[in-house]
């Protein structure tokens, strides 16, 4: 069985040997242009990032699996899969401990303005100080605040369960424009108003890209901080910077955007932009998880050839 690695440098880990017989292939990074051609004859792919779509699957009659090394799969067309009968298969809860901690980071920083003091430090200005300490920046605590979680999966429960510890107040929205509200759920609409901190731990997909606009951000309150460690899509970004900049909301950390790596830029990384933090995309990637991960890819494989196919997407 001939199996293609297409994006060998995305994952920092070490990936076993599949336990069967098989040819195993690996590319340090792979440009879109050249996932036909690297992958002509494998059978298995395992993919990070790139598309994998429905032209390029028509032009694969070989291909029986694609083990995503991700949770979210919004770039293999997953339809155009089960049409042709190819199994997809990604991995969960690698990241449950990681993707939180990051989560509540982002929210930290932002609310004891993290940054702001040490850059007053860096510049020398607690040296000049009146008194024994800076609080020209206002801080508030996690404790008693109200987090709105926005995705109620294995990461959405990991930071609800941070944020506890914390002493937050949690509540669980539910989906978007649904007219029941599930019990244990809040509704979506509520859940923007009372919220001091909202997380984003959803999927993106047709439902919930632009989830997050200028509506959106209207409705929370004006202290609010919105955290994305999910999709960049789901947050209309323009939107975001144009809250920032009126002071429509409190702030945002973003690990994630809706072009990645943004080569041709963003609105969101105009250094003029107050209140906001941007990391690149590796909320998830802590050493431990990237090691789940890559050990978890080899499991769906392994499961695939032994006809007992797990994780499966499609």
């Amino acid at each position: 069985m001939r199996i293609v690695l297409l994006e060998r440098d995305s994952v920092k880990a070490d990936f076993r040997s599949p336990g069967f017989p098989h040819e195993w292939v690996e590319h340090r990074v792979s440009t879109q242009d050249e996932v036909v051609e690297r992958l002509a004859g494998a059978e298995v792919a395992i993919v990070n990032k790139l598309r994998v779509d429905a032209d390029a699957l028509a032009r694969l009659p070989g291909l029986r699996m694609i083990a995503v090394a991700a949770t979210g799969a919004d770039n293999i067309d997953l339809a155009a899969c089960v049409e042709r009968g190819i199994v997809v298969s990604n991995v969960r809860g690698y990241a449950v401990n990681t993707v939180p901690e990051h989560a509540l980071m982002l929210m930290l920083a932002l609310r004891r303005k993290l940054f702001e003091y040490v850059s007053d430090v860096r510049a020398g200005l607690w040296g000049k100080a009146d008194t024994f300490c800076l609080f020209h920046h206002p801080v508030g605590d996690l404790h008693g605040a109200t987090l709105g979680i926005v995705g109620g999966g294995a990461l959405g429960a990991g930071v609800a369960r941070l944020a506890e510890a914390f002493g937050m107040r949690v509540l669980l929205a539910e989906r978007k424009g649904v007219g029941e509200v599930r019990p244990g759920r809040t509704a979506f609409d509520v859940v923007l108003r009372e919220s001091d901190v909202i997380s984003i731990h959803c999927p993106l997909n047709d439902d919930t890209r632009g989830l997050i606009g200028e509506a959106e951000l209207t409705t929370m309150p004006a202290h609010a901080i919105l955290i994305n460690t999910a999709r960049g899509g789901i947050v209309d970004e323009q939107a975001l910077a144009n809250a920032l900049r009126a002071g429509v909301i409190g702030g945002a950390g973003m690990d994630v955007l809706s072009v990645e790596p943004p080569r041709k830029g963003n609105p969101l990384l105009d250094p003029g932009i107050p209140n906001l933090i941007v990391t690149p995309h590796m909320a998830w990637a802590s050493a431990e998880a990237m090691q789940a991960l890559a050990d978890q890819v080899i499991v769906n494989i392994e499961a695939f050839v032994a006809g007992e196919p797990r994780n499966r997407l499609a």
